[in-house]
């Protein structure tokens, strides 16, 4: 791998390096971390630039769990928010619908898993991911059809616009291998005009690619972008 430059933060204090010979960005700012004391997380804060900016220890805490059927009602509200609703294709939100779209991915009928994103130890969003080549219409326009698709939101309007989307992403990141031991390769998709999302995945390591059409049920059709990031030189 190429030598890259990271950054570790912690407070008023940071220290920089570059990555080892087949060193990932993420193992690279863990070892560098040792030089701040005594540090338990490294979690990515912008890794859109040439340089690799990571946070050492930081004070909010985020993490992915699998979702349960005792989830669905958070779930059908955070689905109801107005910020959720222009971006993730929602249809009928009555208890009953989603309920039928839903259990059979949380029981493992369907081929998505779905989880929660805690912050803090609350529940304040939810994700799904799938291999790519499950699904035909996503296979089609990512570059690799084994990869791990991800659907992400923020549900909680009161933690919108926070910096959560980069954390939650590094969360999933990083416990991803314990579902996908093969994983190769991540793929997200939001449509053109989501500026936020695509800074995000920006942030969170993942690169912009193609761009192409997705139908939705009612005849139209949106532009989505394709974006990628490849976990071996990420995280490892």
């Amino acid at each position: 791998m190429e030598s890259t430059r990271v950054v570790v933060r912690r407070g008023e204090r940071e220290v920089a390096g570059v990555c080892g010979e087949q060193e990932s960005w993420a193992e690279a700012a863990s070892r560098l971390s040792a030089e701040l004391g005594e540090v338990r997380d490294v979690v990515a804060r912008d890794l859109s630039a040439s340089e690799k900016v990571f946070d050492g220890d930081p004070d909010l805490r985020v993490a992915t769990r699998p979702m349960t059927a005792g989830d669905l009602p958070d779930l059908r509200r955070w689905l109801q928010a107005e910020h959720v609703r222009r971006w993730w294709p929602t249809g009928d939100l009555s208890t009953g619908a989603v309920h039928t779209t839903y259990l059979p991915r949380i029981e493992g009928r369907k081929a998505i898993r779905m989880w929660v994103v805690e912050a803090n130890g609350r529940s304040v969003g939810f994700g799904q991911d799938y291999r790519v080549g499950d699904h035909p219409q996503f296979a089609l326009v990512a570059p690799d059809p084994a990869a791990i698709g991800v659907d992400y939101a923020i549900g909680a309007p009161a933690w919108v616009g926070r910096g959560l989307g980069v954390r939650l992403l590094w969360a999933w990141l990083t416990g991803l291998r314990d579902h996908y031991p093969d994983a190769a390769s991540c793929f997200a998709a939001p449509d053109h005009r989501n500026a936020a999302s695509l800074r995000v995945l920006e942030k969170a390591g993942f690169e912009q690619g193609t761009w192409f059409d997705e139908p939705r049920s009612d005849g139209r059709s949106d532009t989505m972008v394709g974006c990628t990031l490849t976990l071996g030189k990420v995280v490892g």
